[in-house]
């Protein structure tokens, strides 16, 4: 009986932990300009790109073939093309996934995610909400941002 009602208190205290962090049930759906069925989502793209995009995944550090691309252009969504990097804006972070200082005008959203026990800004394309990655206030200068986004999200135009 001690066990079950440990476990009920604990279960509840975390509960009350996550609601009062802003976590639990999703903020309010929000609205945007592409969409497509789920269906239509895992047509277009990798299985690693909808985990990703679609669900909030995480590709592992250091396999995109992103962290080497040093040319001059734009990284776009893997979901809708949109444009949101300048290759002007990207730097290496040493983290294993592609990092920039800044995205384009227009080009991302940021909410909070409380996931993994923890409060970060998650980063989402504008048009189709895929989600990108994370932002961090340890980048360098001029903003002081490390937009850390995952390969699979992106896609890649040379100028």
């Amino acid at each position: 009986m001690e066990t079950n009602r440990r476990s009920f208190l604990t279960i509840a205290g975390l509960g009350a932990l996550t609601a009062a962090c802003g976590g639990g049930p999703a903020e309010a759906a929000q609205k945007f300009e592409f969409t497509l069925s789920d269906a239509e989502w895992r047509k277009r793209l990798s299985p690693q790109a909808y985990r990703v995009l679609r669900q909030g995944a995480t590709e592992y550090a250091f396999t995109s073939p992103l962290n080497k691309e040093h040319r001059a252009g734009t990284f776009t969504c893997a979901g809708c093309a949109l444009p949101l990097f300048s290759s002007a804006t990207k730097f290496d972070s040493g983290t294993g996934w592609p990092s920039f200082w800044q995205p384009l005008p227009n080009a991302v959203v940021t909410r909070s995610d409380t996931s993994l026990g923890m409060r970060r800004t998650e980063v989402l394309c504008r048009r189709c909400g895929g989600h990108l990655g994370h932002v961090f206030d340890d980048g360098p200068r001029p903003t002081g941002k490390r937009y850390c986004m995952n390969g699979v999200a992106l896609g890649f135009a040379a100028k």
